[in-house]
């Protein structure tokens, strides 16, 4: 229809009090609101501690409180505020001054400051509070998508430049909080306008809790929070990937652009990181982590890491580099391991589909490549571990004694879901260990074949190979029946692996050079 040739304009109101009712099927609210004079005036500075200037002039006082009450956004919704004098709404040289206190569930969102043209929402210059039980839950009330997280609180300066036929800017500056038990700080930026709004900033962690990023993978914190939003799955009777689901649903109502640095990580001893930082790219339903860094046991990691949201089922890619972890801090907690300077490096690529790890994995394509230098190994050290099978190896090769590694040496594509050892094999100070077979994601069913062979006489009795089957949950141990190994047949094996094994020898750095014993034995191999 043609512009209406009617028009309203609001000059001067006076009354007592006043109820105004919203029913807004585009924003789903229905709110009434109670308007009533506060008998006196009130000046801004006396509600904001502000001096009560700014560029444009003196901010306007406080004339009328506020009680609001209903559903915005099929949320329940109530609160209060004070605002400025009806006269002030034309005043485009005087800031409307506005304070409001509302709360949706447990989510709280609190402001004071001043409007800039309120007829048109020319501007907002405001001190802003929120809190809730999640980030997540914010999405409902602002639309503004954020992960899921522990309770949360943060208190920044929102300066915003409101345009609804064009793009609006919203600039959450300086802002600083908690989440879970760790702090957060920083700035962020949210632009409306197409084909979708866009979040922008930085921010940073002085010292972050490992657990308060439990929920963003849907593990909870422990502080009682709510992953709701993360459906989550047990794996099948059985198995033991990672079933959680990522839940791609909304991944494209917004674009971001974010960087996030946690400067020291609160851990358990379980998981050694000591910092994180990343790259948060969010286009067109496709999640970016580029890069993802830790500094861990010493060491780092740094990957890559591409979800692509838009296809169905979900397109996962990952590109990971591990380098120098100690193994003294890897377990901190194993006694043993507190004798070795050892350290273990690693790379690995994996290229699937499916939302979720288990899925990804089950028709993944990829390769791992693995490298151990200086390394103890023993019965007791496997009981800690509870890994059983491992106890039963050790004990079957080697008794009860510690051995030294002296090289623990993978590296094993991974072909539609089945991985398979071009080179898995231990060097260790009694014997050699070669290890063959397959071992299948999608089943999770294990068929491996261990051969070792002793470097001494006597040192080593057992000649007939070990084999490992069953499922990665509950995995059999057990002496091969047939001919022994034949002497030599091990390391003979090993030499025909020429480039599988001097493809590992990018894993070691130059400053370790002879220093590290898989280069000695790896160069062995080459040649």
């Amino acid at each position: 229809a043609k512009p209406s040739t009617w028009s309203f304009r609001l000059d001067n109101i006076i009354f007592d009090r006043g109820r105004i009712a919203i029913d807004d099927a585009v924003s789903k609210a229905n709110l009434e609101i109670f308007v009533d004079p506060l008998g006196k005036a009130l000046p801004f500075s006396e509600v904001t501690g502000a001096k009560g200037k700014d560029e444009k002039g003196k901010v306007g006082d406080y004339v009328f409180g506020l009680k609001a009450e209903g559903r915005y956004n099929e949320q329940p919704l109530k609160g209060s505020g004070k605002i400025g004098g009806m006269l002030a709404l034309r005043g485009e040289g005087t800031p409307f001054p506005v304070q409001a206190d509302f709360r949706s569930g447990n989510t709280r969102v609190a402001f004071v400051g001043t409007v800039s043209d309120p007829m048109k929402m020319g501007g907002v210059d405001l001190r802003l509070k929120f809190s809730g039980d999640s980030l997540g839950e914010l999405y409902d009330l602002t639309g503004v998508l954020l992960p899921d997280t522990p309770p949360f609180e943060t208190d920044g300066h929102l300066v915003a430049k409101i345009d609804p036929e064009k793009s609006s800017v919203y600039d959450y500056r300086d802002f600083n909080g908690r989440i879970g038990d760790s702090d957060i700080h920083g700035s962020l930026t949210y632009s409306t306008g197409k084909p979708r709004p866009k979040l922008e900033g930085d921010m940073e962690s002085k010292q972050l809790r490992l657990a308060d990023l439990g929920p963003l993978i849907g593990v909870d914190s422990g502080k009682g929070t709510k992953a709701q939003k993360v459906r989550k799955e047990a794996p099948p009777s059985g198995k033991v990937l990672p079933n959680d689901r990522f839940e791609t649903d909304k991944w494209d109502v917004m674009d971001a652009d974010v960087r996030f640095k946690g400067r020291r990580i609160e851990h358990g001893s379980s998981l050694p990181l000591s910092d994180l930082s990343t790259h948060i790219i969010l286009k067109n339903a496709d999640l970016q982590l580029k890069p993802l860094k830790f500094g861990m046991a010493g060491g780092t990691i740094s990957a890559n890491i591409k979800l692509e949201g838009d296809k169905k089922p979900m397109r996962g890619e990952a590109d990971i580099q591990a380098r120098r972890l100690k193994l003294k801090q890897l377990m901190p907690d194993v006694e043993l391991m507190q004798k070795t300077l050892g350290e273990m490096s690693g790379d690995a690529t994996i290229r699937g589909t499916g939302n979720s790890v288990a899925a990804l994995l089950g028709n993944g394509n990829g390769n791992l490549k693995l490298l151990m230098n200086d390394g103890l190994v023993s019965r007791n050290l496997m009981e800690i571990l509870g890994l059983n099978v491992g106890n039963f190896l050790v004990g079957q090769i080697f008794g009860d004694d510690e051995v030294r590694v002296n090289c623990a040496a993978a590296n094993i594509d991974l072909v539609n879901g089945v991985a398979r050892p071009q080179i898995f094999a231990f060097d260790t100070e009694n014997a050699v260990i070669n290890i063959t077979g397959t071992a299948s994601m999608a089943s999770e069913q294990l068929d491996l074949t261990i051969n070792p062979e002793s470097k001494g006489i006597r040192i080593v009795t057992l000649r007939s190979p070990l084999y490992v089957r069953g499922s990665f949950k509950d995995p059999d141990a057990g002496v091969k029946a047939g001919p022994l190994i034949a002497r030599g047949a091990v390391a003979a094996a090993l030499a025909t692996l020429v480039t599988p094994a001097a493809a590992l020898l990018a894993l070691i750095s130059p400053s370790e050079g002879q220093a590290n014993q898989c280069q000695v034995i790896l160069s062995q191999m080459k040649k």
